[in-house]
């Protein structure tokens, strides 16, 4: 696999799949750029990344300063090859209990914080004529489920954002693509938003029974490297 000096930068690297990329990446000699709002716990991924790392903070539910983060990231290392877009939460609530207001912050999160980080990289690739991103979507992206409507509505959006990028950037060399995991043991369901703005703080017995963030990293690299390899 061609990851040797590949510049990664995950979004949502504090834990879960996007801690396991990262893991799992640095091994493969990709450099890792590793993004959260935990500071303290991407310091303790990059600390057991085998390659070097680069820690740049990143609240998704705001979109500024995007653009230094990607001059600083380029500032850095010299380039970026690949961007996981990964970060995002989770919903818990049935639709009719839900205040709008906790829609607004799941798409905030979950659409406009990804794609306004895509479209920040953009140009940068663009110039290159080269880039490659990997959108972790769920398969809420493809059909909806209870209590899930507004965190399905956000990757439905994605799915569209990202298909129509895909056909337009083809021409730049820039390729887009979309992953669709099922259920994986993290902590997204104790993350999840109820339908009052707490945190859902428990584990769901899917999620409990669902494979490991180490193997979905692994089936992602090795069953889709076309994804990230050249």
């Amino acid at each position: 696999m061609s990851f040797n000096g590949k510049v990664v930068w995950i979004t949502g690297a504090s834990s879960g799949i996007g801690e396991a990329l990262a893991l799992q990446l640095s091994e493969l000699g990709a450099k890792i750029v590793l993004s959260a709002r935990n500071i303290e716990a991407l310091e303790n991924v990059a600390q057991r990344c085998k390659n070097e790392t680069f820690i740049v903070p990143l609240d998704l539910s705001t979109s500024a300063s995007l653009d230094v983060k990607v001059n600083d990231v380029i500032s850095h290392f010299g380039k970026i090859d690949i961007l996981v877009n990964n970060g995002g939460i989770s919903q818990r609530g049935l639709a009719a209990e839900t205040a709008i207001e906790i829609d607004r912050k799941i798409m905030e999160v979950n659409y406009f914080g990804n794609i306004a980080l895509t479209k920040a990289l953009l140009p940068y690739f663009q110039k290159q004529q080269n880039g490659k991103i990997v959108v972790i979507s769920s398969l809420s992206g493809k059909f909806g489920f209870f209590l899930r409507s507004a965190y399905a509505a956000s990757k439905f959006a994605l799915v569209g954002f990202y298909e129509s990028l895909r056909l337009e950037e083809e021409k730049n060399n820039i390729s887009v693509h979309l992953v669709f995991p099922g259920f994986i043991k993290t902590n997204i369901s104790q993350n999840a938003v109820n339908s009052d703005g707490k945190a859902h703080e428990k584990l769901d017995e899917n999620q409990d029974k669902g494979i490991s963030p180490e193997l979905c990293a692994q089936k992602l690299i090795k069953r889709n490297s076309e994804i990230i390899e050249e």
